[in-house]
């Protein structure tokens, strides 16, 4: 199926962390025009040459996602780069410290919300004026499971993500009838560093990756967890014409088991 999403300008940020990197790959693979972000130049300087783009088809900017100058000037950047925004897919995230209510550190709340709530937030609000003057594009956002599913010691991490399935509902509310389809995407587990982390963070350091896996996905029909090049396919659909009706809607990519 052609998704018709070939020169179509793609904003991305967090593009060089795990799934930002297969998110990005895969709209290289459709021919978009890439607007990419990181933190470092380094991790663009090392993603770039991976993707078989031709030079004026991707465009890289460093900034902090959490920094709302940096944000407005990453998405200006790229519209006067290449002329408009078709597509915003703010994927930059942070899973914060793993933690009972009682030791929860009000700055790396701050820290969580910054990122996962605000940058999704300041892109949305820069980006969408553009496609409001052309009566037509899409936003992506990156949630998650916990967008709609709590576990305990990740009230941070999971109220980041309720917040910001509730900012992009309203979102949606906003621009649907001009033309603006807005979604989000709630991947539970996903086979990235971050996940290795939180296996750390709430096993301890000895336990096996695969014996920790084997419990944090338990409630997934398959038993695994999701893989990154998954969450990047749902973000072609959702990005795409095809998916042109749907807004303001989550898409689960895991098959929970439900009692």
């Amino acid at each position: 199926m052609d998704l018709k999403l070939k020169d179509k300008v793609v904003l991305i940020t967090g593009s060089t962390g795990g799934i930002g990197a297969a998110i990005t790959r895969a709209f290289a693979a459709e021919g978009a025009k890439l607007a990419i972000s990181s933190t470092r130049q380094e991790k663009l300087d090392a993603l770039i040459p991976t993707l078989g783009v031709d030079e004026d088809h991707v465009w890289g900017f460093v900034m902090d996602a959490t920094q709302e100058d940096q944000v407005k000037a990453f998405v200006e950047g790229a519209a006067e780069h290449y002329g408009t925004i078709d597509v915003a897919i703010p994927n930059a995230g942070y899973e914060g410290k793993v933690a009972p209510i009682q030791d929860v550190d009000f700055e790396e709340v701050q820290k969580v919300y910054s990122l996962n709530v605000f940058s999704p937030m300041f892109v949305m609000k820069y980006a969408v004026p553009y496609m409001l003057r052309q009566k037509s594009g899409s936003i992506v956002v990156i949630a998650s499971a916990g967008s709609y599913t709590p576990a305990a010691t990740m009230s941070t991490y999971c109220s980041s993500k309720y917040a910001v399935a509730g900012l992009t509902k309203c979102v949606a509310n906003e621009v649907g009838a001009e033309g603006v389809h807005v979604n989000y995407i709630c991947p539970g587990p996903v086979a990235t560093d971050m996940m290795l982390r939180i296996e750390r963070d709430t096993f301890g350091p000895d336990m096996p990756h695969e014996e920790a896996e084997k419990l944090m996905a338990a409630t997934a029909l398959d038993k695994r967890y999701c893989r990154p090049e998954e969450v990047a396919y749902a973000a072609l659909y959702l990005a795409s014409e095809v998916s042109a009706h749907t807004t303001g809607m989550p898409l689960h990519l895991d098959s929970i088991v439900m009692g």
